[in-house]
């Protein structure tokens, strides 16, 4: 692993953070979140053609830059700074790579395009606070309860009399979703003695689809409600069995649509970690300049010695966060716990950077609330930190699953070897216990 920037990755991270210091302060943000759309169109679209934002990791065959998730993390990251409020995340992170692998080559070619150049937006549809679950961060996905399970909620499809597909049911706390040109929705299908979840296409002018924007903890991160009510939709890709490869080697069908997410879901949380990472190193500066500069008892507050600690500690929290999230971009398999240090790390820096601001920090005309709200939505959007360690643990099987895998263990143990472990110690151990 090379932990170097290159030449290309400062140059982008230079330009991003002059752009958004112009376009981004405090004033700009809470200006932009209360638009319709919930962020700065003209700002989104400068990015869009200036840097190829939303197609940094898009290949170059569908108009992408053709980079790698380490890039686009790098970027998150100078976007966390700011927290700044665009469809980067929903678009870049969840629907284009759902459709990159498992999207038919005609669907690629036709929507790949225009989401890495920025002129369409899209929103990953789940029914309820079932994100997280949905991709694999805090559970496994498998089991499909999270999209309806073949019972009433959720979003439920089912096939058209000309063959194709019809969708009714809701959907909560969708990021980007009142706003967004192109929903992928996560429906339910086959009832409940054949049940899978298969993602759909639908586009923001389909007759029966109502959306509404929600009032959210975070507004930099806007939420809409989807409620579907008989809307016509596109299967995305061509199967709905368990699954096949075409010429391409994308598979299709219900059988891989959940190893879809949870891949999808280890990248954005990397993506995620790096956002985390950004929010908290400038909450984390934003405190260090304010302590040195306000005085208290003829002194500056930053040169009492609790308070040094204090940003001591922050700041190893910070950095640990950091290089976690560095090796996930690496290694996106690493991205659940790097999201959880992350979140962790701005939580922690938030609340201090509110307690070190003083009076002041407690008000809403000052922006550390933001930063605040950030670290408390994406803990209950994506978390909280310690499922997804709990999570990230089960998979790389640190602990017996279940009751049940340990008492089978403990049923294979051989009984000689019980014996041994059970039979009380010699009496020289004993005595040599004793002594010490």
């Amino acid at each position: 692993m090379d932990a170097a920037f290159t030449a290309e990755q400062d140059e982008m991270r230079r330009t991003l953070r002059e752009i958004l210091g112009k376009r981004c302060g405090p004033d700009e943000v809470k200006a932009a979140v209360r638009t319709a759309a919930g962020y700065d169109r003209e700002l989104w679209q400068q990015l869009s053609r200036q840097l190829g934002l939303p197609g940094t990791a898009i290949a170059e065959e569908y108009g992408g830059v053709g980079c790698t998730p380490a890039d686009l993390a790098l970027a998150c990251e100078e976007t966390g700074r700011v927290l700044l409020p665009s469809p980067l995340f929903a678009t870049a992170g969840l629907v284009a790579p759902l459709i990159d692998a498992l999207g038919t080559p005609a669907q690629r070619s036709a929507l790949l395009p225009p989401l890495a150049a920025g002129t369409l937006t899209a929103a990953l549809a789940v029914p309820g606070p079932a994100l997280a679950t949905a991709l694999a961060l805090t559970g496994d996905n498998t089991p499909g309860e999270w999209s309806g399970g073949g019972r009433a909620g959720g979003v439920q499809a089912r096939g058209g009399e000309d063959g194709g597909w019809r969708l009714y049911g809701e959907a909560a706390q969708v990021l980007d979703g009142h706003s967004a040109g192109l929903l992928l929705v996560a429906a339910h299908t086959g009832g409940f003695a054949r049940s899978r979840t298969l993602l759909f296409l639908v586009r923001d002018d389909a007759p029966g689809l109502v959306r509404t924007r929600q009032a959210t903890l975070d507004e930099t991160r806007p939420q809409g409600r989807v409620q579907l009510r008989d809307v016509a939709a596109e299967l995305l890709g061509d199967g709905d069995g368990d699954g096949h490869r075409d010429g391409h080697g994308h598979r299709h069908g219900g059988g891989v649509v959940n190893e879809a997410l949870a891949a999808t879901g280890r990248g954005a949380a990397t993506l995620l970690a790096a956002e985390a990472v950004g929010a908290a190193g400038q909450a984390l500066a934003r405190t260090v300049e304010y302590v040195r500069q306000r005085e208290q008892f003829g002194r500056a507050v930053g040169s009492f010695q609790a308070v040094k600690h204090r940003l001591a500690d922050l700041y190893v929290q910070v950095q640990a966060a950091r290089s976690a999230a560095y090796y996930a971009a690496w290694d996106p398999d690493q991205g659940g716990l790097a999201l959880a240090q992350a979140l962790e790390a701005l939580r922690l820096t938030a609340a201090e950077a509110i307690q070190l601001h003083g009076g002041i920090g407690f008000t809403w005309e000052h922006d550390a609330h933001l930063y605040f709200k950030r670290a408390a939505a994406d803990e209950l959007l994506f978390g909280p930190a310690h499922r997804l360690r709990a999570h990230a643990a089960q998979r790389a099987g640190l602990f017996p699953a279940t009751l049940e895998t340990a008492r089978e263990a403990a049923r294979e143990t051989p009984r000689e070897t019980a014996r041994e472990t059970a039979a009380p110690p010699a009496q020289g151990a004993t005595s040599q216990r004793m002594a010490v």
